[in-house]
């Protein structure tokens, strides 16, 4: 796996400063917490919006992708794209929500590039990576508070910065900027979903995804079941791949979301029916609708699944 000093720390950092200068036109507020840590609110008493959610992804990619958005065809045109020629340091060391920030009723999962500091999850065993010592970090959360200061002292702890070093990102679901900054995980979800079918990481060399935007909704379920079905049911990636024709057709066939046996209906239904027990739902479905899965040294391309219109339309509307 290439590591050459990626850097998403300092990476994450300046798009962070940039989105402090431009506050006023980006619809977020920037404030010191308690600990001298920075705030960003983008979307909780802040309005955020589409540009703001853009730069989260940036940051939470740690500054290894390119994040636009755009019309197209199809009755929900306007969609994320999402790219990165290093996906596995992006989306696995970085944008995945995979830190537990939580303290007593305050709950929420850390992404961007300071797990890549802090280091405590069991995923980077494998990932060869090594963060240069950074000077500061960002962190991104979805929710709809900042975080209390005990949160503070245990990312402070973790990564060895002082507080007023660190920034604080969050949104909540039900916002604008919170649904587009999850949609934007499209491409980091498949990686994820390789990760689990055990394909080589470092055999994934590059890649890119699209999911339609949802339009928020006031309730956090149906917020956080239109996030998903934008991906689970709209979402389209390509991975570019070392190795075989064979492995690269095997990951094709396994990756998409129909393989579940969850597929099919609308994740807040899903998440219903399991009690709001995310473990109990098939980790199967967290993926893509439509892959495609080109392996470089052979020329092969391989395509699986497909948008699933009709889900859409019940989750979406």
């Amino acid at each position: 796996m290439r590591d050459g000093h990626a850097y998403l720390n300092r990476n994450a950092q300046r798009i962070a400063d940039s989105m402090i200068e431009d506050a006023d036109r980006l619809g977020v507020s920037h404030s010191r917490g308690s600990l001298g840590e920075h705030l960003i609110d983008a979307g909780a008493d802040s309005p955020g919006g589409i540009e703001a959610a853009l730069r989260i992804v940036e940051i939470c990619l740690g500054g290894l992708g390119t994040v636009s958005a755009g019309l197209n065809s199809g009755k929900w045109p306007y969609s994320v794209d999402v790219r990165s020629s290093q996906p596995v340091l992006a989306c696995l060391a970085s944008q995945y929500a995979g830190w537990n920030l939580s303290h007593e009723k305050y709950f929420a999962m850390g992404s961007g590039p300071v797990r890549a500091l802090a280091r405590v999850e069991p995923l980077f065993e494998e990932i060869a990576y090594r963060e240069p010592k950074a000077d500061s970090s960002v962190i991104v959360l979805e929710t709809s508070t900042p975080p209390p200061a005990a949160i503070i002292e245990k990312v402070s702890k973790a990564t060895g910065l002082a507080p007023d070093r660190l920034t604080f990102i969050y949104a909540p679901t039900q916002s604008l900027t919170g649904a587009v900054q999850i949609v934007g995980r499209v491409l980091e979800v498949a990686l994820h979903k390789a990760h689990d079918l055990k394909f080589p990481l470092a055999d994934i060399v590059d890649g890119a995804g699209r999911a339609p935007i949802p339009a928020p909704h006031p309730d956090f379920l149906q917020a956080m079941g239109r996030t998903n079905d934008a991906i689970i049911y709209g979402g389209t990636v390509q991975l570019f791949v070392k190795g075989s024709a064979e492995a690269a057709r095997n990951l094709a066939e396994q990756l998409p979301s129909h393989t579940s046996r969850d597929h099919g209906q609308p994740f807040a239904d899903i998440f219903k029916k399991f009690k709001g027990d995310f473990y109990a739902i098939d980790p199967r479905l967290f993926s893509p609708a439509e892959v495609i899965v080109t392996a470089i040294e052979t020329g092969d391309t391989f395509r699986n699944g497909g948008i699933h219109d009709a889900m859409l339309e019940q989750s979406l509307g």
